[in-house]
């Protein structure tokens, strides 16, 4: 009884820390590849730190939508912790249908940040919003369909069970339906997250900017809120993928395909340009026809 009360605490506790490194070992990749050092692994959680001891700066015309959109993604990001298993680790807050609630958590962290980007009243904000709200019209049917497709394959819409049910077995019996699964999965991933080929994360040219024209005006701990909040929703999906990949080996495995998937993001975005805006909603499209393929593979 005693391990199983440790073990809720220590698994949440592990997503929560491992986000900012998350981001370290992409950034550390990236260095690599154009043959820099590089920042330290640990510079995510330093940056936040620096932002915690600061002040915030509030617009007058701004209302509490701004100031509350921070707090509200910090406690999606708290929330989101414990809905996710950890390979064969079942999650904290495991029900059937936590699957949904997952989603509608991410969409929450979205509408908040939409609204308070729009509270600003400044045109570039507004503008990463309105590309934020068209881009997530196409990746949020994707993401329901593909999870759905895994769903049917587990007869379950509780993570937990998926996570626990899915096996080897699963890979040689459904190859096709995991294969487009995963393969939407990683698409919504780089889409959702804001990163290349659909988004630049370090880019400053509010023209092309998606996310980061969103949260212009946030300063301090709200900025940290915000960032940190969006490592936890990187991870997530990266967890998410991991719970597919490799079903059966455990927190091993799981850590395994994450620092996989760090990597690989690491190195797309170091051989690839940033998509024009018109091309973004072709790359979901292909993201949400792999989903189709999925559940139709799996229905099969």
């Amino acid at each position: 009884m005693i391990m199983d009360h440790v073990r809720n605490i220590l698994h949440p506790v592990l997503i929560l820390l491992m986000a900012p490194l998350f981001l370290g070992i992409i950034n550390r990749t990236k260095a690599l590849f154009a043959g820099r050092k590089g920042q330290p692994l640990m510079q995510t959680y330093f940056e936040l730190w620096k932002l915690i001891n600061k002040g915030a700066v509030y617009s007058r015309s701004t209302s509490w939508i701004f100031k509350a959109a921070p707090v509200v993604c910090l406690a999606v990001a708290i929330t989101v912790s414990y809905l996710l298993p950890i390979g064969e680790e079942p999650a904290v807050l495991a029900f059937e249908g936590d699957l949904i609630v997952l989603i509608y958590l991410l969409a929450l962290m979205r509408f908040f940040m939409v609204a308070a980007a729009l509270d600003t009243a400044s045109s570039f904000e507004g503008m990463g919003a309105s590309r934020e709200v068209a881009f997530s019209a196409l990746a949020e049917p994707a993401l329901l369909m593909a999870l759905a497709a895994v769903a049917h394959l587990t007869g379950s819409f509780s993570l937990t069970k998926i996570s626990t049910t899915l096996s080897g077995a699963s890979w040689y019996g459904h190859s096709g339906a995991m294969l487009f699964a995963v393969a939407a999965l990683a698409i919504i991933t780089l889409a959702e997250n804001a990163r290349i080929p659909v988004d630049d994360p370090n880019t400053h040219l509010e023209l092309t900017m998606i996310h980061e024209a969103m949260i212009l005006d946030n300063s301090g701990p709200d900025l940290a809120f915000i960032l940190y909040a969006s490592a936890v929703k990187l991870l997530v999906f990266g967890t998410l993928i991991a719970d597919l990949v490799a079903p059966a080996y455990g927190i091993a495995g799981t850590l395994a395909v994450l620092l996989a998937a760090a990597v690989g993001i690491g190195m797309i975005e170091s051989t690839m340009a940033r998509l024009r805006l018109l091309h973004v909603p072709r790359l979901l499209m292909a993201a949400l026809a792999f989903s189709i393929l999925a559940l139709v593979f799996g229905v099969r």
